[in-house]
């Protein structure tokens, strides 16, 4: 069933999509595997977050943070649209996982992918293949762990309101930390708690979802006295 869904976006959008709509791929050259990534001194990632901040004129930790935000999202999707749709949960493992540069930003695949059902699987895809990029990209570009993390808990919601509905906070709540408290429901749609750093870049509208768009939460006094 996710694969049929993961296909028929891809050709909704003329391809354009950063995960193989099978999931499993037999690597070839034109593929890099994840674990490069953390290979010290993280020379692969580096290039990546300077590329990535280079196309958008932006400073360094905003390149991170936009990298991780279009790898954590490709990354997180199928897990969200596997829960949601009939409770299997496909996982890629850090050893099986690769990677390309695509039109996308970064397509991801994997050689060989687990299934399994409930929020267990995704807690261990965030702790072993998650985690450890989030932390070495803070270290390297000075970027906040929750501003990565609430991209991962966005990645989470964004495909429960656009493509399969599903109970994104419940979701969360039910993974727990880092993801849960990060993203909050608004109306028809939700807000992130903190910020992706789109809207550091020069001339940009921020994201739907902003933080900044956020309307500020009624103090209880204020309350009382909107009743009274």
């Amino acid at each position: 069933m996710l694969t049929e869904a993961l296909q028929r976006l891809a050709d909704e959008r003329g391809g354009v999509i950063g995960v193989e709509p099978d999931l499993v791929i037999t690597p070839d050259e034109t593929w890099t595997a994840a674990s490069e990534l953390l290979r010290p001194p993280y020379t692969l990632l580096e290039e990546l977050v300077d590329e990535t901040a280079a196309r958008w004129s932006a400073p360094r930790h905003v390149g991170a943070a936009l990298f991780w935000k279009t790898y954590g999202y490709w990354h997180t999707m199928p897990m969200a649209l596997g829960w949601a749709l009939d409770g299997r949960v496909p996982t890629m493992r850090p050893a099986d996982t690769y990677f390309k540069v695509s039109g996308a930003g970064v397509t991801i695949a994997a050689s060989r992918v687990s299934w399994g059902s409930g929020v267990a699987p995704i807690r261990r895809a965030l702790a072993e293949s998650q985690a450890p990029l989030v932390r070495v990209l803070s270290r390297m570009a000075r970027v906040g762990e929750r501003t990565l993390w609430g991209s991962t808990a966005e990645a989470f919601a964004h495909p429960l309101t656009q493509f399969v509905a599903g109970d994104y906070m419940a979701l969360l709540a039910e993974i727990g930390k880092p993801v849960d408290g990060l993203i909050e429901p608004s109306d028809d749609g939700y807000f992130r708690r903190t910020c992706c750093l789109w809207i550091a870049l020069p001339d940009v509208e921020p994201c739907a979802s902003c933080c900044v768009l956020r309307p500020p939460r009624r103090r209880p006094s204020d309350e009382a006295r909107r009743r009274s």
